[in-house]
């Protein structure tokens, strides 16, 4: 069985960037295939895969957001988005508030991504330590507890995952309660390094996640894309951020900083793109603090 790369995210996943695959075809009638022409009886063609595109203003599935994606985004809900994660690849989720994929992106093409979106209830945010955040101490942080857990991740015979660097630094627009960073992350056995891009718009007891992987060299696009998605995301009335009511509505047990780095009320979307022709999205725990990352399944390319 052969791989055929694609990049996705995605968000969640991330990023994310994420393969496709294609079939090897044996000849039915034990002809030999013309030596001129094996890769045509070799390998069969990606499916062709078409998607319930959603656009304009479209109301998240629990209702709490809407997304004004105006011409240049298109939106999957959580059924498309699935049927888009089984043809990458991954375990069948049903979980996800769907997706976003920019209007001139084919997310089953060579270089296709996603943005996956999740949705976290784990209560209100306070911002209020936005300017006091030690970026990189947090990276050194984060790299140190990443190892860690590598450890527990060689003994179960899977691939290690290491933190490079911030692909950009953690950005927090106190107007639109948005939340905004890239990292850098090398898997074992990759021969490209992955970008996992992630935005977070804060609502008033909770959090909307859009997670998008890619590999390094994509970064360019990925930040032209993503960066307007801080404006496409709004909290509906009775769920925004500043509609918070301390007498009545749940605080949550960490604040901006937990959300990058992964703090154990943070749950946050991995989609892990690992090289052309190989692909793994980790399965077992790949915390980038001391948190837990909801993983999405695995498939390997298997020699001919």
């Amino acid at each position: 069985m052969s791989l055929k790369n694609i990049a996705a995210v995605s968000i969640l996943c991330a990023t994310f960037a994420l393969p496709a695959w294609a079939e090897e075809q044996q000849v039915a009638s034990g002809e030999t295939a013309a030596a001129s022409a094996p890769a045509e009886a070799a390998e069969e063609a990606a499916p062709d895969m078409h998607f319930k595109y959603q656009s304009g203003d479209v109301l998240l599935p629990n209702k709490v957001a809407t997304l004004h994606l105006g011409e240049k985004y298109r939106y999957l809900d959580a059924a498309e988005t699935d049927r888009l994660l089984v043809a990458w690849g991954n375990e069948s989720d049903t979980s996800t508030q769907g997706s976003i994929i920019p209007a001139s992106v084919d997310p089953m093409g060579e270089t296709g991504w996603a943005v996956i979106l999740t949705y976290e209830d784990n209560g209100h945010i306070d911002d209020s330590d936005a300017k006091d955040i030690d970026y990189k101490e947090m990276l050194a942080d984060m790299k140190a507890e990443t190892e860690e857990h590598n450890k527990a991740r060689r003994e179960a015979n899977y691939p290690t995952v290491h933190l490079v660097d911030w692909a950009e630094q953690p950005h927090y627009d106190a107007a639109s309660k948005t939340l905004y960073w890239a990292k850098e992350l090398d898997f074992e056995g990759s021969e490209v390094h992955t970008l996992n891009y992630d935005v977070r718009v804060l609502g008033r007891e909770d959090v909307l996640s859009m997670n998008a992987v890619a590999s390094m060299d994509q970064l360019a696009q990925i930040r032209s894309d993503m960066r307007p998605l801080i404006q496409v995301a709004e909290f509906n009335q009775g769920f925004r951020y500043a509609e918070f009511n301390e007498k009545t509505d749940r605080l949550a047990e960490y604040g901006l900083g937990a959300l990058i780095a992964g703090g154990v009320a943070a749950k946050l979307g991995l989609f892990a793109k690992i090289a052309p022709f190989f692909k793994f999205i980790v399965m077992g725990l790949v915390a980038l603090g001391a948190g837990a990352f909801k993983l999405f399944g695995r498939k390997k390319d298997t020699a001919a």
